[in-house]
Order: structure tokens, then C-alpha cells, then sequence
């Protein structure tokens, strides 16, 4: 039998951490942390003036509002050795206790469902912005196994983890090869041969001689997404996966926690999945057919040239909630979407571009789906281990 404890007994909930007003920290905003992901950290450091959520090296961040929570927005502050630094109001902050708790530990049992779930059903407040209450969780009983037993449980979810980090490093690397050939070719002009073409002005200012500039209608279909009623969505499984906006958005793919039955607007696999709504730009790919709601637009090559076409509307829209002239926009209409302004190369400097890109592409989906699998498998051993349903050895 697992002993047991109160939480507030176990970890130190949102502890004093000493930041002086006016000095820069890391600053940890709710957007950096990426659900199933173990570690965050920051190189973006922000003066700071007071409040806020306050943390060290190893601390356990767990997001408090809604729909951050849900998502699994838990995660641990991975800075330098002991560095200190702060964050959004969002988070309660768990630290482990010298002699009694472990910080990896208490990573995953505060993203098990042991604590997250209570957490969940507390929360009120207005719609969409609903936070947990930290009374239903601080005194609730939870499993304190002893500290040896603490640290081998949290040394085989690591392991994962590890894994997983390191796949995603992977990734990084693959998405900024592929995003630093398309601005050598076609935002530098420095593609293989660019010393022998002319250049010519364009709308887009000058572009190699024979290249073009487009509306994003004439080179792509564009399917703009509607809501059906709420009665229509489950989490059962029925119908196909549905994504109302970017909630459900990761680096790359969406991850799917909705269905719907009402098939109007569908995606197709491989689509380009473009928020309309604030934050406007953001962008993901479809890995299976999918329902889009009001907030979304699928975009589709005319001439199969989806790589391409990703590439381009990545590097246009890297700023979000902007489009041409760095205009802001909150959410944009169907004309708008038809009339952004399109590069147009040649076919064979397209077709040389996607020879390169689209094994990187390929890679790139198969190191996602990898990191897939290795969170379903850690997150249903993960309340296994820390329920003592599984024993670890010693």
C-alpha cells in the first residue's frame, strides 16, 4: 500500500523566489509550453516589475485556466543550474521538499490525472477563462511513495521523455534547414544559377526575371471553415476529428480531443491548416481528415506543390496577427485570404526546391509520429506507476 500525503505537505506550492524589481529573468509565457513536452525554458528575458509566477530550476509549472489545463500545459522550468525565473499569473508552481519529495516526481504525478482532474472539475469564472482553485488541491491525498521509489519512477518516465526532447531537437533542426533554404532561394534570390537571371521589379519589389507575384486564390483552393452546433461534438470518437481554431494546434500537426458528426467542411490529409482568427497566421498540417470550424481555413496546392506553398505562407505570416504592409488584423475573411499576394517562381526552381525539402518533410512527420507514440505509452504507464498498480525495482 503507497503512503499518502497532503500535497501541501509533499511540495512547496508557489514558494518565495527572491527577483529583484527592474532585473531581467527568464520570462516563461503560457504559449512556450507545448502539452506532453517534460521541459521549457526561455531565452527570453523581460525586466521584471512584480507579480506573477515565480519559479526555479526544476519546478513544476502547471497551468490553471482553461483551456490550457485540459491540453496538459504542465511542464518543468529546465534553466541553468538553480537559475530563477518568472512567469504568467497562469501557474501554480510546485516545488519538491528536501527529504520527502523528488522534482521529477512531482512533475509527473502533477501531470497525472490524480491532481489535474480535481483541478479541472474547480474551475469557475467567465466563460473561457474559467481557473482552477488551488483549495481543491492543496490538501487533497496523494502518493508519496518513499524517495528511492520516487526517483526510479521518475527515472523510467524520464526516459521517455529523453526521447521525446531529443526527437524534438531533431525537428528544430529539420524545420530551420528547410526555412533557411526557402529565404536563400526565395527571399535572398541566392538559388543555384541566380548569377545569370536578371532582376525585375514586381509588386513584391524585384524578383528574378520570368518569376511572378499571384494571389494565393490562383495558385491554391482555400476552404473556409464553419461551426456547427455544439450538440454535434463529442469526445466519443464519432464523426471525424474537429478544430474549431488553434487550441489543439502543436509545433506541427494538431493533436484531436473533439469529433464532430456533421461533415461539411472537411480538410483533407496534408492540407495547410491557417488560422483566421487572432492570433491570425498560425499555421499546422493536417495528418488526417479532419472538420474545420469558423476559425480555421484549409489551403490546398493547385499543382501539388504543398511544400512549397507551406514554406512561403510560413515565412510570410512568421509574425502573427499581420498581413501585407504589416497590417494588423484579428481575423480575416475569405476575400482576404484569396487576395494575399503569392511568389511565383518558376516551375523548375519549385520542383528543385520540393526535391530537396520533401524528404525533410517526410522525416519530419515520422519523428512527430514517433513522439506520439512514445507519449501514449509513458501516459498510460505514468498513473500505473504512480497509483503502485506497477511496482518499479529498487
Amino acid at each position: 500500500m503507497v503512503k499518502t500525503l497532503p500535497l501541501s505537505e509533499f511540495v512547496e506550492i508557489n514558494p518565495k523566489v527572491k527577483l529583484k524589481k527592474g532585473v531581467e529573468y527568464p520570462f516563461v509565457e503560457m504559449g512556450f509550453v507545448v502539452p506532453g513536452n517534460r521541459y521549457v525554458s526561455s531565452d527570453n528575458k523581460r525586466s521584471y516589475k512584480g507579480g506573477g509566477a515565480k519559479f526555479r530550476t526544476g519546478d513544476t509549472l502547471f497551468a490553471r485556466i482553461t483551456p490550457c489545463l485540459e491540453n496538459g500545459k504542465i511542464v518543468q522550468f529546465s534553466g541553468a543550474n538553480n537559475e530563477v525565473g518568472f512567469g504568467s499569473t497562469e501557474f501554480f508552481v510546485f516545488r519538491h521538499k528536501e527529504g520527502i519529495s523528488d522534482a521529477g516526481y512531482v512533475f509527473y504525478l502533477a501531470s497525472s490525472s490524480i491532481i489535474r482532474k480535481p483541478a479541472e472539475k474547480s474551475m469557475s469564472g467567465a466563460s473561457g477563462r474559467q481557473r482552477a482553485d488551488l483549495a481543491s488541491i492543496k490538501d487533497m491525498d496523494i502518493p508519496a511513495p518513499t524517495l528511492p521509489t520516487q526517483r526510479k519512477i521518475a527515472t523510467v518516465l524520464g526516459a521517455y521523455d529523453d526521447l521525446i526532447e531529443n526527437n524534438t531537437r531533431r525537428i528544430r533542426i529539420l524545420e530551420a534547414m528547410a526555412q533557411a533554404l526557402y529565404r536563400e532561394w526565395f527571399v535572398k534570390f541566392r538559388f543555384p544559377g541566380h548569377e545569370r537571371v536578371l532582376m525585375v521589379e514586381s509588386e513584391l519589389g524585384l524578383v528574378p526575371e520570368g518569376w511572378g507575384v499571384k494571389k494565393l486564390a490562383d495558385v491554391c483552393s482555400i476552404l473556409m471553415g464553419q461551426s456547427p452546433k455544439s450538440e454535434f461534438y463529442n469526445d466519443t470518437g464519432e464523426g471525424l476529428p474537429f478544430h474549431q481554431g488553434v487550441t489543439d494546434f502543436e509545433d506541427r500537426f494538431p493533436t484531436t480531443r473533439k469529433y464532430c458528426t456533421v461533415l461539411k467542411r472537411v480538410a483533407e490529409a496534408e492540407d495547410i491548416l491557417f488560422s483566421v482568427r487572432a492570433p491570425v497566421g498560425r499555421i499546422n498540417i493536417a495528418d488526417k481528415k479532419i472538420v474545420i470550424g469558423r476559425g480555421l481555413c484549409a489551403i490546398r496546392s493547385l499543382s501539388g506543390n504543398q511544400v512549397f506553398v507551406f514554406q512561403q505562407l510560413k515565412e510570410q505570416f512568421k509574425e502573427e496577427d499581420t498581413m501585407g504592409g504589416g497590417t494588423i488584423f484579428k481575423s480575416v475573411t475569405k476575400k482576404d485570404m484569396n487576395g494575399i499576394r503569392f511568389l511565383a517562381p518558376s516551375e523548375a526552381q519549385i520542383t528543385n526546391f520540393e526535391e530537396i525539402v520533401t524528404p525533410i518533410f517526410a522525416e519530419l512527420e515520422n519523428l512527430t509520429l514517433k513522439n506520439t507514440n512514445l507519449r501514449r505509452t509513458r501516459d498510460l504507464l505514468l498513473p500505473k506507476l504512480i497509483s503502485g498498480e506497477v511496482e518499479v525495482g529498487l
